[in-house]
């Protein structure tokens, strides 16, 4: 199951407490302080690791606590400071401040990571000549995590474009493929191999009208694609449905113009699907004298086409 967002707490340790002590032997009748400093609390980090795919594992772990410090004792030894509880998330996630909204950390290299709750200073022990006090307590908040899949090209077309059917022929991706519309319900990751490099590919769940602001989950989806450098915009030029590729073709532009400019923006690569199909060579000159772009016709089913799709692809990256 591929899971791109969660909420979790976290709260690091505290300090362990400065001791209050006197030593005292037959020279030291009044004592001399001796009391030890308190361990610190642990930090609570959150790493990102190159080998998880999904933040499924935050749906039934949702607190880290972080272990206090050790507490100081007489003759100035100090207390234990606790070790850190590391978090691990995928590339591509977005650390945010619940309380604020302020966003702490995009962790998008593997090994970078954000301390999001300080452990408590450990209490001063008395041999400072001064009074011992207690440790300081750990940062408590809540955290939230924001996965974007980081990817070269995305694949964005309407729901059953074939868009699971040709990252399956042009990638290692194994999506479900099936003849009905929402097949795909979560963004998937392959890797293609072009004639001078490889790049990784995303197909994400189809879009419809009104997917910018929500519908279908279209936002939660196009979010997927806000990293990528190169958009494969697919169309079924065979009109499944009755539907019309040039109205298919304008109406995704629009969602992507709507949920964001910069994701509207970025180069296409205008992909002719199910040109096996009767109608779609009749659709596809249409199309091209109405549109007035470079489109690369294709039949993924029957696999045709694929490789200078693939090196345009390439290319354009």
């Amino acid at each position: 199951m591929f899971i791109d967002g969660a909420k979790i707490n976290v709260r690091a340790g505290s300090g362990g407490k400065g001791c209050q002590s006197l030593h005292r032997d037959k020279y030291q009748r009044q004592g001399i302080p001796d009391g030890g400093d308190g361990g610190k609390g642990a930090d609570i980090i959150i790493r990102a690791d190159r080998n998880l795919l999904t933040l499924l594992d935050f749906q039934h772990h949702r607190h880290f606590f972080g272990a206090h410090g050790g507490h100081g004792s007489s003759n100035h030894k100090k207390g234990k400071g606790s070790e850190d509880v590391i978090i691990r998330v995928p590339l591509g996630t977005t650390i945010k401040d619940f309380a604020t909204g302020s966003i702490l950390r995009d962790l998008d290299v593997d090994g970078d990571q954000v301390i999001v709750a300080r452990g408590g200073k450990g209490g001063v022990g008395n041999w400072h000549r001064k009074e011992a006090t207690p440790g300081e307590a750990g940062d408590e908040k809540i955290i939230v995590l924001d996965l974007k899949l980081l990817a070269d090209v995305g694949v964005v077309g309407f729901p059953n474009a074939g868009k699971s059917t040709l990252i399956s022929v042009i990638s290692n991706a194994h999506p479900k493929i099936a003849a009905y519309p929402f097949t795909t319900t979560g963004p998937i990751l392959g890797v293609a191999q072009g004639s001078h490099r490889k790049f990784v590919v995303a197909d994400i769940p189809g879009l419809i009208p009104g997917a910018s602001v929500g519908r279908g989950l279209g936002d939660q989806f196009l979010k997927h694609i806000e990293r990528t450098k190169v958009l494969i915009h697919l169309v079924d030029m065979a009109g499944f449905e009755g539907r019309d590729p040039v109205e298919d073709y304008k109406n995704i532009n629009l969602e992507l113009k709507n949920y964001s400019k910069v994701v509207y923006k970025k180069p296409q690569v205008i992909c002719a699907n199910k040109m096996d199909l009767a109608a779609a060579a009749e659709n596809l000159k249409r199309f091209k004298k109405l549109i007035k772009k470079t489109v690369y016709p294709i039949s993924a089913l029957n696999k045709q086409g694929l490789e200078e799709l693939v090196d345009a692809i390439a290319k354009k990256i």
